[in-house]
C-alpha cells in the first residue's frame, strides 16, 4: 500500500541521515543494501540494510522509555531509532568499533 511504502522510504531515509551525521567517521560514506527475502513468485519480506564505518555505540539503552502523566518525557537522543522501529515490522543494530549496521525489514504478505 501507499502507506507501507512511505514508511519503509522515510526509515531509509531516517536510517541514513542518522548514520551520516551520528558515526563520527572519517569518511561519510553511507551503504545500503537491499535484499529481498523469500522464494518463488511470492516474496515474503524487504529487507534493508544502512552501514557506515563509524565508531559505533552501545545498543544497551535502546528500550523505550515510558511516556505519560507524571512520567519523565523521552529523550531526545535515539528519537530516529525509535522512530525507525516504529514504522518498520522488524529493526536490528549492529554496532561496534568497526561501524554500525541498522537491519529494518518490512514484511510483503
Amino acid at each position: 500500500s501507499p502507506d507501507r511504502i512511505d514508511e519503509v522510504r522515510q526509515a531509509v531515509i531516517e536510517a541514513c541521515i542518522n548514520a551520516s551525521e551520528h558515526s563520527r567517521a572519517v569518511d561519510r560514506t553511507v551503504y545500503v543494501t537491499i535484499q529481498i527475502v523469500g522464494e518463488g513468485k511470492e516474496p515474503e519480506k524487504l529487507r534493508i540494510m544502512v552501514r557506515d564505518n563509524g565508531v559505533g555505540f552501545s545498543t544497551d539503552d535502546l528500550e523505550e522509555e515510558p511516556a505519560g502523566e507524571g512520567l519523565r518525557p523521552l529523550k531526545k537522543r535515539r528519537w530516529g531509532l525509535r522512530l525507525i522501529r516504529g514504522m518498520m515490522d522488524e529493526m536490528e543494530i549492529h554496532s561496534g568499533t568497526q561501524g554500525t549496521t541498522v537491519v529494518m525489514s518490512k514484511m510483503l504478505r
